[in-house]
């Protein structure tokens, strides 16, 4: 992700003693925990939009069955959508040429 070797690693380091001193472990802590609840929520979120799982779960811990290409079925209260046919409106001189 960053290319980052050990002369950058340890300039960030003394600018992070600099900036926090004794409080160095307490910022680290808090920004970790952050991060954690942020990975959560992300999570979280993800797996509120997971369509496919939440459709279809899996069944067993096969891999191959999970894979399968087998026809999913439809659900029983499915119906197809259905629309009114449109006609045009008649016009007065419609009726007089027909």
């Amino acid at each position: 992700m960053f290319a980052l070797g050990m002369q950058e690693v340890m300039i960030v380091g003394a600018v992070a003693v600099i900036l926090f001193g004794k409080k160095l472990p307490e910022v680290a802590r808090s920004m970790g925990s952050s991060y954690r609840e942020l990975r959560k929520g992300l999570h979280d979120f993800q797996s509120a939009f997971n369509v496919n799982d939440a459709l279809y779960p899996r069944s067993g811990s096969s891999y191959a069955s999970s894979t399968s290409p087998a026809r999913r079925e439809e659900p029983d209260d499915y119906e197809r959508p259905t629309a009114p046919k449109f006609e045009l409106p008649s016009t007065p001189d419609s009726d007089q040429k027909a």
